[in-house]
């Protein structure tokens, strides 16, 4: 399982420059920073993809068709405060694993949340942090793929 974030890993902000794919007529002008290319190698990691993004269902609406994805689970966020020390998203992304291991690719994690993983997550976890300003890379696909290979 492969939880993903979109603002960040897909939408790449904070620098300048940024590439862009092409606008969608009518869609979230952030669309057109979203490489369409992420699509099929996210499928090609052979993992169920899940939503875990801010963008709740829009994501299934703007992101998903813009990857070339069928619209994915999305991981609806609970109301209540955020745990000291961790991301808002860890405990609710390990509840939705429950003893699955996962993936979760976000622009914001830190080494408590991984820690917090570690200790209280019953199968194995890859919480890995991309670089905002660049997005999902050809180094981090090889990160993902190099730990889906050796979990097995």
């Amino acid at each position: 399982m492969l939880f993903l974030d979109v603002d960040g890993p897909l939408i790449p902000f904070g620098g300048t420059n940024y590439p862009t794919y092409g606008g969608i007529s009518g869609a979230n002008p952030l669309a057109a920073r979203i490489n369409p290319a992420h699509g099929p190698r996210l499928a090609a990691l052979g993992c169920e993809l899940v939503w875990a993004t801010t963008w709740m269902s829009e994501a299934n609406e703007v992101v998903s068709p813009r990857l070339g994805l069928p619209d994915l689970p999305v991981v609806v966020w609970p109301d209540g405060e955020d745990p000291e020390g961790l991301h808002w998203k860890t405990i609710p992304l390990a509840q939705w694993a429950a003893d699955r291991p996962f993936i979760w690719v976000d622009d914001e994690l830190t080494a408590n949340d991984r820690a917090w993983a570690r200790a209280n997550h019953p199968a194995p976890t890859l919480l890995h942090k991309v670089d905002p300003v660049r997005g999902l890379t050809d180094a981090d696909f090889a990160i993902l793929q190099q730990w889906l290979t050796n979990k097995t």
